[in-house]
C-alpha cells in the first residue's frame, strides 16, 4: 500500500442513519471507515420513526440515550383517507408505545456520534473517485477486498478494504456502479417545507389528506416546528406546485381539513423548504462479491408507509451482522442479507397496494388510477 493509505474491514459511502446504523454495531468488532459527502447531516424530509424502532433501538444500546436526545412522540393520527370525513388512529394499543417526530437533523447527527464513539472512522466531506477489486486472495482464489480513491481536503487518498458499503440512497450509486439494477416502481415526489405553529400544547398527532392529484402530510416536530408535505407525481402539473413553497401554501388553502387544522395551530412557514424524490426502488441483487447495500439504497420506501428510517436501522443492524460473519470467513452471509431482503421487499409492496387500495374517490384521475392497477 502507498504512505498514507488507510486500512479497513469495511468501507460504508454515506453517512446517513442507514450507512450510520451499520457502521455503530460493526465497529466495535472491525474497522469501519464511513465516507460522506456532506461535513454535516443535511436537512431533509422523513421525520417519522415507527413505535417498532423501539426494538431496534435497545438491540443496538441505543434506546435511553434515543430518549436523552428529546424527540417529539407521535401518539397517532388524523387522515381523510377514503372519504370525507377525518379517521383519527392512535397509539394506544401498540406494545411498542407511540412511534417518533424526529428533528432529522439531530438524529442522523446523533447517529453519525454514536458510530465515531464505538470507533468508527468519519472522513467528511469526502468522495469516492474510483473502485476497483484487489488483486485475488493466494489461497482460495477469491477476490480479496477492494481498492478506493477517495478525494477529501483537497487531496486523494487510497484506501484498501475488505467490504464495501453502499448507503447512498435512492440512487444506490456504489451497487449500480458494481453491477446491481435499480427498479424504480413509480414516479412519486415530495414537495415541502418547514415552519412553526404558534406557542401552546399540541396533541402530537400526523395528519394526512387524499387530494385528486396525490396526497398531503403534516406533522409537529420538537421545539414548536412543523412539517407539511405534498406527494404527486414527477410528470403531472401538480408537481410544478410541489416544487414551489409558495405555490404549496397556496395549494394547501384548497384542502379542508389540513388547512383548517393548520390554521388552529397558527402555522406559519419558516426555515427550509425541498423537493425531492420518493418513489419506491427495489435493488437487484441487494448483496454482491464483497459488498452489500443499506438502507434506501437496497429498498426505498413511499413515505405513505412511514417506514423509511425504521428500515434504514433494520437493513444497518443486520447487514452489520452478515459483515461480521463474511469477514470472519462465512461464505454464505452476505447472499443471506441479500435473500432476507425480499420478504421485507415483498410485505412492503402487499401493504403499499393496500394502503392505496383504500382511495378511491378519484380512479380515473392518472395519480390514483396508476396505484389501483398496480
Amino acid at each position: 500500500m502507498e504512505a498514507g493509505a488507510i486500512e479497513a474491514d469495511a468501507v460504508v459511502i454515506g453517512a446517513g442513519p442507514a450507512g450510520a446504523a451499520f457502521a455503530l454495531n460493526l465497529a466495535p468488532l472491525r474497522r469501519v471507515l464511513v465516507l460522506d459527502r456532506q461535513d454535516a447531516p443535511a436537512v431533509r424530509i422523513g421525520e417519522s420513526l415507527a413505535p417498532a424502532a423501539r426494538r431496534l433501538l435497545a438491540d443496538m444500546g441505543l434506546w435511553d440515550t434515543f430518549l436523552a436526545e428529546g424527540h417529539a412522540p407521535c401518539h397517532g393520527g388524523r387522515s381523510v383517507w377514503g372519504g370525507p370525513d377525518p379517521v383519527l388512529s392512535d397509539s394506544l394499543r401498540d406494545l411498542d408505545g407511540p412511534g417518533w417526530h424526529l428533528d432529522r437533523g439531530r438524529f442522523d447527527g446523533w447517529l453519525r456520534r454514536v458510530a465515531v464513539s464505538r470507533g468508527a472512522a468519519l472522513l467528511v466531506p469526502a468522495r469516492l473517485k474510483a473502485v476497483s477489486p484487489a488483486d485475488p486472495g493466494e489461497s482460495a482464489g477469491r477476490r480479496d477486498g477492494w481498492l478506493l480513491e477517495v478525494e477529501a481536503a483537497g487531496r486523494r487518498i487510497p484506501v484498501r478494504t475488505r467490504l464495501l458499503v453502499d448507503a447512498g440512497g435512492r440512487g444506490s450509486p456504489l451497487a449500480r456502479r458494481l453491477g446491481a439494477r435499480r427498479t424504480v416502481s413509480d414516479r412519486l415526489v415530495c414537495g415541502w417545507l418547514h415552519g412553526r405553529d404558534a406557542p401552546g400544547p399540541r396533541p402530537g398527532l400526523t395528519r394526512i389528506e387524499a387530494e385528486p392529484d396525490g396526497w398531503w402530510y403534516s406533522a409537529p416536530l420538537p421545539e414548536g416546528r412543523r412539517v407539511v408535505a405534498f406527494h404527486t407525481d414527477a410528470d403531472l402539473p401538480a408537481a410544478a406546485d410541489a416544487r414551489d413553497a409558495d405555490a404549496l401554501m397556496r395549494r394547501l388553502a384548497s384542502r379542508p381539513f389540513l388547512s383548517e387544522a393548520m390554521r388552529a395551530d397558527g402555522f406559519e412557514p419558516a426555515g427550509a423548504a425541498g423537493f425531492c424524490a420518493a418513489h419506491s426502488t427495489t435493488l437487484s441483487p441487494g448483496s454482491g462479491d464483497g459488498w452489500l447495500a443499506v438502507g434506501d439504497a437496497a429498498l426505498g420506501f413511499d413515505p405513505l408507509s412511514s417506514q423509511g428510517i425504521l428500515n434504514a436501522l433494520y437493513t444497518g443492524l443486520a447487514a452489520a451482522e452478515a459483515a461480521d460473519r463474511h469477514l470472519s470467513g462465512d461464505a454464505g452471509a452476505l447472499p443471506g442479507y441479500g435473500a432476507g431482503l425480499l420478504p421485507v421487499r415483498d410485505a412492503y409492496r402487499s401493504h403499499l397496494r393496500a394502503w392505496y387500495g383504500l382511495e378511491r374517490r378519484w380512479a380515473d384521475r392518472p395519480f390514483w388510477s396508476r396505484r389501483l392497477a398496480a
